[in-house]
């Protein structure tokens, strides 16, 4: 063997090994830097604080500081007299106006018509009986029996007759032909109008009953029965038990590790055996960093982005501000919920 045969097979060696050794090392220090992932922060809950929308005293409230509600549980109570009261009266006018509506729909009475008719036909035998008085006294007036005087009264009485006639059958016109189409109209709608008063009210009277909005613990009784409430002051501070969420802080290394929906787990001091679980559910697009501006590549490794680890903790254990340990695992949470479709997905499906 040559020289240079020995030279070629030790350089494929040591190739060969470099490679190995090469991969090697990416693995384990792809190892180094797979999950687990440990990271530390605190426990964060939503607040809400709870006012009523109508400005109005208090009479009562069902609930105690540190006492667990459901959603949609009654909290409070104001004074809804003024209310009922009013609404009560706008449902006496809808009453009233629904009778309006309904004898406009349904026309003139047979009654009605009839007694028109009859009014016609009463108007008719005057004005009858008028002509006949006016042609007499016309005849005896000319023959000089008859005053002028006379004559000119029993033609007035004739001119009323036949004013009295056309009445009359105006009148049984109009009762055949029955209300007018824009009367209808406008009493329809003044109908709508309180019918849309009486839902408004029925609002204003179940918005005077403060309920939950979602479970959660109550902080704060803010107000106490007797005091005047408004929308801009609160009457109960609640602490929403769903979601919980861990804030911690991922080093930017380890950013592209930290995907939404990843397992996690947390520990606290209080039960250390016993691990709640939680899902990755959000992390910040912002970096924060101590130096104002990152001009270095040694500063890198010091930027950390906001991350939020949700937390099921169904008996309420996990309070408000407790530290914790994380540990975000490789696998995904069926907890999490999966991510919205953008506009143009929605399209393509």
């Amino acid at each position: 063997m040559t020289g240079k045969v020995k030279i070629a097979i030790a350089a494929a060696v040591l190739i060969a090994v470099g490679t190995i050794a090469g991969r090697w090392l990416s693995v384990e220090k792809e190892d180094d830097a797979t999950y687990p992932i440990k990271l530390y922060g605190n426990i964060d809950i939503r607040t809400a604080d709870l006012a009523f929308s109508e400005q109005e005293r208090i009479v009562q409230i069902w609930v105690e500081e540190g006492q667990r509600v459901r959603s949609g549980q009654p909290l409070a109570l104001q004074d809804t007299r003024r209310v009922k009261t009013q609404l009560e009266q706008v449902r006496a006018q809808i009453s009233a106006q629904q009778e309006v509506v309904k004898r406009l729909e349904t026309g003139s009475r047979p009654e009605e018509i009839a007694q028109a008719r009859a009014e016609v036909v009463a108007a008719r035998a005057v004005l009858k009986n008028a002509q006949l008085s006016f042609e007499r006294l016309r005849t005896t007036s000319q023959a000089g029996v008859t005053s002028v005087q006379t004559r000119d009264d029993a033609r007035a009485q004739l001119d009323v007759a036949q004013a009295q006639l056309q009445v009359k059958e105006k009148s049984l016109a109009l009762a055949l032909e029955g209300p007018r189409k824009e009367d209808i109209e406008a009493a329809r709608h003044t109908l709508a109008s309180l019918e849309a008063s009486r839902s408004l009210l029925e609002v204003r009277l179940a918005d005077m009953t403060l309920c939950a909005p979602a479970d959660g613990v109550v902080q704060n009784r803010i107000l106490e029965p007797g005091e005047m409430t408004n929308p801009n002051r609160a009457v109960i501070a609640l602490a929403l038990t769903d979601p919980k969420w861990v804030r911690v802080y991922v080093p930017e290394p380890k950013l592209g590790q930290v995907k939404l929906g990843l397992n996690a787990h947390i520990y606290t001091d209080s039960y250390p055996d016993r691990p709640f679980h939680g899902w990755v559910g959000f992390v910040s697009p912002v970096a924060e960093f101590t130096p104002k501006s990152v001009e270095t590549e040694e500063l890198r490794p010091h930027l950390v982005y906001e991350t939020r680890v949700f937390v099921k903790d169904p008996n309420n254990q996990l309070r408000l501000g407790m530290p914790v340990s994380v540990s975000i695992e490789s696998t995904m949470s069926p907890d999490a919920a999966p991510p919205a479709a953008t506009p143009a997905s929605a399209a393509q499906g």
